[in-house]
């Protein structure tokens, strides 16, 4: 993830601003005409009934039932958890703001509990003025879940000894296995769930709560994978947008087909271009910790040099320390995890590690006793005697966030079918973008061999006329590039980009006070910042 030092020489334009931003507020003004188009199927299901009851620390809790099938609504209803934190200011309050953390497979209910008193993500004032509402999409956690797998015994043994990510065409066979053992087990065990988990479906849940609440228009905060569901709500309901915040955004058409419909050529995240993302936010980060100097565990001496000798080494042969080997492929994956900069002293610390031990001689490691070792943690969390993987020491199959992802991601996306197409990328984009370049390449890979029946990617149009909509995104961001959310803002009939001048992956993670008054701005009187506005961060992660 890139990160950059913060653009001091803007704080004067800050302090002036930042007394117009907490002015009273107005409503929203009306927008430009927008498009009558309403999504049919939507349309004629009935909005549920919303029976709110407390469900502690102050958030209400209740359940949606929607459609299975909005083409058959007759035939099958699921149940959507729903999870809501007043306003805190009744008299204040402009209606409700429905949030889409992103993933897609994470719990939004579990999320908002979270995430609701973050200050950099929902202000004081923010919290005054809307009802926050958030839910687990169809699919996910406790609406309507994926289960690939007979047991959560069976799932979290099955996740805990899944190849890493390969750093070589060498390692590549086992990786490609268990991807399509896990596209086989979806499609075999979730055959009824998964023709319905496409993110058009969820644009038609979200129209049904918006009506479940009473609010006229939407009001929505989308993050990351949000930011797709918001494209697409704003494309099917053009008259229902009162404003929408798309967050960590992305290149929306290329997400579905590709640009010129190209989706049997490229998987997703190359399309997106996410291993420039990467190798643009690991270089960030290095220079976040050069400036950080001695509170970078890894800034000592030159930080680039060291990295590739650590490469070198593990290019040779693995590492070995404490027990765990360290090949290729996980330490590039390992160093790749920089979406959130509070993480990035850990990945220093580890790279700083490796560097010490690179002329160590390689122990190997048993790896069947290390696979033994996991059957016993699994088999505990199952008997509740131990937390072992991360699991709630109970078998009850509560987080599927792994079979949630992929049955809403390859639903969403045409992507290549042909294993060796996904060998011969790896190569090319290894040449084009050093290091990460493959990263981009496998990381979706179950979605080339998911059922076909369950592929529905929306077609399209992406520009029907709405209500002004704002894009924020990072200079660097290493799962959404800024390239991908200003062809995304390009592609909506009327959208601002603002552009946060640091390195991260969305307002969840990038703190920048400045950024979060225009989104509260906009969000609450529909203001949006001048055109090229970039706002920076509000410090370096290593301080």
């Amino acid at each position: 993830m890139k990160r950059t030092s913060p653009v001091r020489g803007r704080m004067a334009w800050w302090t002036a601003i930042f007394g117009l931003l907490l002015a009273v507020p107005v409503p929203a003004a009306a927008g430009p005409a927008t498009d009558s188009y309403v999504d049919s199927l939507a349309d004629a299901a009935p909005a549920p009934t919303l029976q709110w009851t407390d469900c502690d620390s102050g958030f209400s809790c209740a359940t949606a039932r929607v459609p299975l099938d909005y083409a058959h609504p007759e035939a099958r209803s699921i149940d959507l958890a729903v999870i809501k934190l007043p306003a805190a200011d009744p008299a204040r309050r402009i209606g409700t703001l429905f949030v889409n953390f992103g993933g897609p497979g994470r719990s939004g209910v579990q999320r908002l509990r979270e995430r609701a008193h973050w200050p950099w993500l929902f202000s004081d004032e923010l919290r005054a003025r809307f009802d926050l509402v958030s839910w687990d999409s169809r699919g996910v956690a406790n609406s309507a879940p994926v289960h690939c797998f007979p047991d959560a015994t069976a799932q979290q043994l099955f996740f805990a000894t899944y190849p890493a990510m390969p750093g070589t065409p060498g390692t590549e066979p086992p990786f490609f296995v268990a991807a399509k053992t896990l596209a086989d087990n979806c499609g075999q065990r979730a055959a009824d769930l998964l023709p319905h988990l496409s993110t058009e479906n969820t644009a038609r849940d979200l129209d049904l709560l918006r009506r479940a609440v009473g609010d006229d228009k939407l009001t929505y905060h989308g993050i990351s994978y949000g930011t797709y569901l918001g494209a697409l709500y704003a494309n099917m309901f053009p008259g229902r947008v009162r404003a929408l915040a798309l967050d960590g955004s992305m290149d929306f058409r290329g997400n579905a087909l590709g640009l010129d419909d190209a989706a049997a050529d490229q998987p997703i995240d190359t399309r997106q271009d996410v291993a420039t993302g990467i190798a643009g936010t690991f270089d960030a980060m290095l220079d976040a910790c050069v400036a950080a100097g001695p509170e970078c565990a890894f800034s000592q001496g030159d930080p680039r040099d060291k990295w590739q000798r650590i490469l070198e080494r593990v290019r040779r042969e693995p590492i070995s320390w404490d027990g765990k080997r360290y090949d290729y492929g996980t330490v590039v994956a390992a160093a790749g995890q920089l979406s959130n900069p509070a993480g990035w002293p850990q990945v220093a610390a580890t790279l700083q590690l490796l560097y010490d031990l690179r002329n160590t001689p390689y122990r190997p490691t048993d790896v069947l006793a290390e696979t033994s070792a996991l059957v016993r943690q699994v088999a505990d969390i199952g008997t509740g005697s131990s937390q072992g993987l991360g699991g709630t020491g109970a078998n009850t199959y509560d987080d599927n966030y792994t079979e949630a992802f992929h049955g809403v991601q390859c639903a969403d996306s045409r992507v290549p079918r042909d294993e060796r197409r996904y060998s011969a990328l790896a190569i090319s984009e290894d040449q084009r973008v050093p290091v990460f370049g493959r990263l981009g390449v496998l990381d979706a890979l179950t979605c080339a061999y998911w059922p076909q029946t369950a592929v529905n990617p929306y077609p399209g149009p992406w520009n029907r006329p709405t209500a002004p909509i704002l894009v924020i995104n990072s200079r660097n961001d290493p799962a959404t590039p800024l390239a991908g959310a200003a062809a995304g803002a390009a592609e909506l009939s009327d959208a601002r980009l603002l552009v946060v001048e640091g390195a991260g992956h969305s307002s969840m993670y990038v703190h920048s006070t400045c950024s979060e008054a225009a989104k509260r701005e906009y969000l609450i009187a529909g203001t949006l910042p001048a055109s090229g506005t970039t706002c920076p961060i509000d410090g370096n992660p290593f301080d």
